[in-house]
């Protein structure tokens, strides 16, 4: 009995030395090595009570800020992880849907992505990369995301192209003349241009002045 609980505690130590092994270990992700867990694995985490702060700038545009302490459901491999004291810059672009329920309680979920734009090892002052290298790290995740909400756009164009009637285009063409049409599109593309545009340098500024990398 004794000997088949010490082979017992022998292979969960080497279970536990395995997975610590392969999260430190090399992998290799579309030409990109990296370290940690694999590619489609997920972490469970438990927020304690945080502190969520808005500030409205326009009329469609908040400025949020967030404070919490996160906790993992279970247990890390031991010896799996980075050190304690390291830290990451992450930028997160997810939905927000809220009901709300009474005059001071709404129900939020939160859903999207979050990038890795850059990390800084425990017990160093350095980050892995330069405010300026961030920035642009941040623009190439923007830009991904948005060439992948134009081509869903156009694909969704596309069907209802194809699912519109001769009869129906004709009758939408003939309501709607292409000059005027055109130039009230200009318009109304020249104002949300514009607007989305202040909106974005006035958001940049505030984050500015608020964030630190």
């Amino acid at each position: 009995m004794a000997a088949k609980r010490s082979a017992t505690k022998r292979s969960a130590r080497q279970a536990k030395s395995d997975l610590s092994v392969s999260y430190n270990e090399f992998k290799e992700h579309e030409g990109q090595r990296y370290t940690g867990m694999k590619i489609g694995r997920s972490h469970k985490w438990y927020y304690d009570q945080g502190e969520w702060k808005e500030k409205k700038i326009t009329p469609d545009l908040w400025q949020i800020g967030y404070a919490v302490t996160k906790r993992r459901a279970g247990r890390a491999p031991e010896g799996s992880g980075v050190p304690v004291g390291t830290e990451y810059h992450w930028y997160i672009l997810a939905h927000q849907n809220t009901t709300k329920h009474t005059a001071n309680d709404y129900t939020t979920t939160l859903t999207g992505l979050k990038f890795k734009i850059a990390h800084k090892r425990a017990g160093s002052e350095k980050w892995s990369a330069t405010p300026r290298t961030q920035r642009k790290r941040m623009i190439m995740f923007l830009r991904s995301v948005l060439a992948d909400l134009e081509k869903h756009t156009g694909r969704d164009g596309a069907a209802i192209a194809a699912a519109e009637t001769p009869g129906a285009r004709k009758r939408r063409q003939a309501r709607t003349p292409h000059a005027i049409g055109r130039h009230a599109a200009g318009q109304r593309r020249g104002v949300s241009r514009a607007s989305a545009q202040r909106d974005v340098r006035r958001a940049t500024r505030m984050r500015r002045g608020n964030i630190r990398h």
